[in-house]
């Protein structure tokens, strides 16, 4: 397949790369500063330098796009692409709130292309293997261990989120430099990392309280986290800026003991796992530093092809838009000081179809006060109570004309 990259975002580049070196794909054009063209060059990679976006989606040719631009474009790049009918990897956040990634979801289940964030954190073989771990106290099938400690396993043997037995989260992240994902937009558009692996481990977010030493994040301001899973199960997260080192813990509490999973130089450098199973036996399992965008290509061309249903969705749209609607979670409480609880929405026409209809049938109600009480003076008021309720319950079969769509991509 051949792509056209925009703009010049680490995270875009990188994944430039990975789909050129899977053999399967190439990148054609590039739309964004000149400098990373050098970068590029460096790779092996020669796309052709195009100045308007609006000439890279008039090129038949080009059928995905990698948004790669800065936040203040990004919006604008993603909602191009799907309205060109272009299969789409944006780096994320996709946009500042989450209103913004309702309505990609939306645009995408319109064109039916593949749309994907560029979060990669989760599909990590370590995280991956530790929540099988909390998963099952049994070895888990798919799995080969080798001799020098080294685990690999099959992307598509992993089960998407653990069980019901975790009691207690812990993730410490240290970073050198900031924590953030957008240090260019602080205060009420921060956005953190590791949201998918959080939802990975635990499952969705039931509430979190979030405590900084200001009521406005930024790029130097370390974070507290703690909250309730919807399954129950608490975690707790630190977010600590500006340290000397780099460094991610991921530590697990269930009813069968402790598991714990060290980056010591960060994710996604090397990583071990220790962890003790059901009956008391201590185990230990690592993994070198690798690269881990070669995963976010597995899962595009998974979603491409066509997942079945009984393959676990190991990424999709639905972790951009719950990282950034836990961000908001997260702005709210640190500005107001305290608990937020999340209310999922579902991005759906057929969601909007019921909220419409909703609003619709309250409004009717209070219309019919309103002609009864009329109706005392001008009697026959009273006779549009009834064509109106008829009106309203005739629309009602509306809903067999909207969907649930959950095809594969048309495009590819």
């Amino acid at each position: 397949m051949r792509f056209a990259l925009l703009g010049d975002h680490p995270d875009g580049l990188d994944m430039a790369r990975a789909l050129v070196e899977s053999g399967r794909h190439d990148v054609i054009a590039y739309c964004g500063p000149s400098s990373a063209l050098e970068t590029l060059s460096r790779w092996g990679m020669k796309p052709e330098p195009v100045v308007d976006i609006e000439e890279v989606l008039a090129d038949p040719v080009i059928e995905g796009v990698i948004v790669a631009g800065g936040m203040a474009a990004r919006a604008g790049q993603w909602r191009r692409a799907l309205q060109s009918e272009r299969h789409v990897l944006c780096v994320h956040p996709a946009g500042n709130t989450a209103d913004l990634a309702y309505e990609a979801d939306m645009l995408r289940g319109d064109v039916r292309c593949v749309l994907l964030p560029l979060l990669p954190e989760a599909l990590h073989p370590g995280i991956r293997r530790l929540a099988q771990v909390a998963n099952s106290p049994a070895p888990p099938t798919g799995i080969t261990a080798h001799l020098d400690g080294i685990t690999t396993m099959p992307l598509q043997a992993l089960p998407v989120q653990s069980s019901k037995r975790l009691q207690m989260l812990e993730i410490e992240r240290w970073s050198s430099e900031e924590v953030l994902l957008q240090t260019e937009q602080v205060g009420k558009h921060a956005s953190l990392p590791g949201w998918d692996t959080l939802r990975r481990l635990g499952g969705e977010v039931q509430e979190l309280f979030a405590l900084a030493s200001t009521h406005e994040l930024g790029p130097e301001t370390p974070l507290l986290l703690s909250g309730q899973f919807v399954r129950g199960g608490l975690f707790h997260a630190t977010l600590l800026p500006g340290q000397s080192e780099n460094r991610l813990r991921l530590t697990m509490i269930t009813a069968t003991g402790r598991a714990e999973l060290l980056f010591p130089q960060g994710w996604p450098g090397p990583a071990q796992l220790s962890y003790r199973d059901a009956e008391g036996e201590t185990h230990t399992e690592s993994w070198p530093a690798e690269d881990p965008w070669p995963s976010v290509v597995a899962c595009f061309e998974a979603e491409l092809g066509g997942r079945g249903r009984d393959e676990p969705v190991l990424l999709s749209w639905k972790d951009a838009v719950r990282a950034l609607e836990l961000d908001d979670a997260v702005r709210r409480s640190v500005h107001r000081r305290r608990a937020s609880t999340l209310d999922y929405q579902e991005a759906t026409e057929e969601a909007s179809f019921k909220g419409t209809m909703t609003l619709v049938g309250c409004g009717l109600i209070w219309l019919s006060l309103l002609l009864l009480i009329f109706s005392m003076w001008v009697p026959w008021l009273a006779w549009l109570i009834l064509p109106a309720f008829s009106v309203f319950l005739a629309m009602q079969f509306l809903r067999g004309f909207v969907e649930k769509r959950e095809e594969p991509a048309k495009r590819g």
